[in-house]
């Protein structure tokens, strides 16, 4: 299983923004084959975390058109900065409820 964390500081995030964050997340579960997809902020930064079966899900998501456009809205304006990091895990456990 693989992860990518998703951390930026956000810029002007409107209800264009909004609707936007939603469709994607839609779009990487019923396309895409995402599993599982945690968000938080604080200290004025935000943090998204996905979760995908495998690389190749990742890289079809990375290139579908829609996710694209989003990618280029987000630089030009709802992001100041971003960065993107691909991990895989090589363990996980859990205790209870998460």
């Amino acid at each position: 299983m693989f992860a990518v964390i998703f951390t930026a500081k956000p810029g002007t995030q409107d209800q264009h923004y909004s609707a936007m964050a939603k469709q994607m997340r839609e779009r990487a579960f019923t396309h895409y084959g995402c599993l599982e997809f945690v968000d938080a902020s604080a200290d004025g930064r935000e943090v998204a975390i996905s979760y995908w079966p495998d690389m190749q899900s990742i890289l079809a998501w990375k290139k579908d058109t829609a996710h694209t456009k989003a990618q280029t809205l987000g630089r030009e304006k709802w992001y100041t900065g971003y960065k993107v990091e691909v991990v895989e895990i090589k363990r996980s456990y859990s205790f209870g409820a998460v």
